[in-house]
């Protein structure tokens, strides 16, 4: 990398945070900096953002104070003016107590608009994000491709997991445990004793959840530096990306690098195929539409999935998806070393935050561990892991995310039908649910819930149950990015509450689902199932006020990414 531009050397340029001199905006924002403290040559430098998703609530957010500090003195020494932002901070074990869940997904729409009234409605120069938890990397996103601002993203990396009985244990045992106690099939006690020793340090959950998932895809649409993800946070090399990203942020602003140069169809392309090598979250589905609707990106990631599942196989069998653990895959040379082995069927000539095309990037790149990130040649799976079905149940589109190893490929049952999650736990306590059923767990969505609601607890209470392997699932609402157990179609389009068919299920009715075929059908006649929607209403359970009720007012469909509307 070219050396940093020092202050002095720099093209004498006026910024758009500085205003006129003969303006009053200009003469009171002169009198806020200069009390505190910024230098009449600081006052003329590019002004930015360090957007700081920082909470004491989990430990997904503990470190990232200490690297903006850190990134304070990397930008003011590389000749930029650097004013930390905070935002709402969701994590999801923490945030989806309350409301059924409803806060997690409408938190990244919440941290969009909070950063465009900071960054806008001052008129910064660019923005730095660190992004930890699941929705804050989208949120990150979303913003800088709003706003179109020289952005970088710093994925502030996973947390270190512990050990229990001689095993490691991390936070996907303690969430699978405990919804096998909720089911009566698990010990409460060792859950406890599990939970006291699964998490050592600050960061987001390990394994390839919606966090490191999106990370991951931070790095694959060229928005964070070349080989910074996954990275275990507070490493020395955590450290050496922060330092790094701190000089380029100002490279970036001189150069009026823009976001939307960056996430261009390509780029959403490569990224698809790195997401489908990881098999990554089905979280990032969603998310990566967003994105790409901030960017005015004229691209369905859907139909890219759809495109490219069948050629781009699993490569990296990483927890879920398999024993290696994400520790495994930063050594082998993490997302750099996928994108390597992916290089003959990406479209690598896209510009990147790097100032070089991914061509340039993956030219020396090389892969350490062979079995870690194995080659297109020799796959874990020869498909990828995240399915997108359609049908008569899921016109607009349904997602399933299978494991590394082959499964049935077809299931048919009888319906029985929730409208709450917990309805549904409970109907698994009380042996309602048995071999050949289809769970319905419906009014989950974007706006049923509202907020989109998590299912994950029920399907990994099946699995505790034994049940995983003879009773399938279907959904409106989301799982957890760890969830790989089961058959579960999760985020079924049109939702209950737009009035899709999944509102007019009833308990009996033989449900299909054909992953050969990618298809989930509702075997009901379409007669019967238009006689259904004249006669009876469905609305969700759910009342809502604040926030939430705007949310619901407001979110669009799945298929736009649930974002708000514009």
């Amino acid at each position: 990398m070219e050396r940093p531009v020092k202050p002095e050397e720099a093209p004498r340029r006026r910024w758009r945070s500085c205003l006129p001199e003969e303006s009053p905006r200009w003469a009171v924002r002169r009198a806020h900096w200069r009390a505190m403290g910024l230098t009449e040559e600081e006052l003329e430098r590019p002004k930015i953002a360090i957007v700081n998703s920082s909470s004491e609530l989990a430990m997904c957010f503990r470190h990232l104070d200490g690297i903006a500090t850190r990134l304070k003195e990397v930008i003011r020494a590389a000749g930029g003016v650097p004013f930390e932002i905070r935002t709402a901070a969701p994590a999801d074990f923490i945030t989806s107590a309350g409301h059924g869940g409803g806060y997690v997904l409408s938190a990244r729409d919440l941290i969009v608009n909070d950063i465009e009234v900071a960054v806008e409605g001052a008129l910064l120069d660019g923005m730095i994000c660190l992004s930890s938890c699941d929705k804050t990397v989208p949120a990150h996103l979303m913003a800088a491709a709003r706003l179109n601002l020289p952005t970088l993203i710093v994925a502030c990396g996973y947390q270190p997991s512990g050990e229990y009985r001689g095993e490691p244990v991390d936070i996907e045992d303690v969430f699978l445990h405990a919804s096998g106690a909720a089911a009566g099939a698990c010990d409460l006690r060792e859950v406890w004793e599990m939970a006291d020793r699964a998490i050592r340090g600050p960061g987001v959950c390990p394994g390839v959840g919606t966090a490191n998932s999106m990370h991951m895809a931070c790095e694959a649409l060229g928005m964070a530096l070349p080989g910074s993800t996954p990275v275990l946070a507070n490493s020395p090399r955590m450290w050496r990306v922060v330092e790094e990203a701190g000089r380029r942020i100002v490279e970036l602003v001189q150069e009026d690098a823009r976001p939307r140069q960056i996430l261009r169809p390509e780029a959403f392309a490569n990224a698809v195929m790195a997401m489908l090598a990881v098999g990554a979250s089905i979280n990032v589905v969603k998310h990566l539409q967003a994105v790409a609707k901030e960017a005015r990106c004229p691209v369905d990631i859907y139909e890219l999935f759809a495109q490219y599942e069948e050629k781009v196989p699993l490569l990296v069998a990483v927890r879920p998806n398999g024993e290696h653990r994400i520790e495994e895959l930063e050594e082998a040379g993490g997302t750099l070393a996928v994108l390597k082995r992916l290089e003959p069927l990406l479209l690598a000539d896209v510009p990147t935050v790097a100032g070089r095309t991914l061509r340039e990037i993956l030219r020396d790149v090389t892969v350490t561990r062979e079995e870690v990130v194995r080659p297109l040649d020799r796959p874990w799976r020869k498909r990828g892991t995240i399915v997108i079905l359609r049908g008569s149940l899921a016109p607009q589109g349904a997602i399933v995310r299978l494991g590394a190893e082959e499964g049935p490929s077809r299931f048919s049952g009888r319906a029985k039908v929730f409208e709450s999650q917990e309805q549904a736990l409970e109907g698994l306590r009380r042996g309602e649910v048995g071999p050949g059923h289809v769970v319905v767990i419906r009014g989950m969505g974007p706006r049923g819930r509202p907020g989109m609601g998590m299912v994950s607890a029920f399907a990994f209470a099946l699995d505790r149950a034994g049940l995983s392997a003879q009773v399938a699932m279907v959904s409106d609402g989301q799982v957890s990015g760890l969830l790989n157990r089961g058959l579960v179609v999760a985020e079924v389009s049109p939702e209950a509450a737009e009035e899709g068919p999944l509102a007019w299920v009833e308990d009996g009715d033989r449900i299909t689902v054909d992953l050969e075929a990618r298809r989930v059908d509702l075997e009901v006649s379409p007669e019967e199932l238009e006689a259904r929607r004249r006669t009876r209403t469905w609305s969700s359970p759910v009342e809502e006020h604040g926030w939430l009720e705007i949310y619901r007012k407001l979110v669009r469909p799945l298929r736009d990414g649930a974002i708000l509307l514009e």
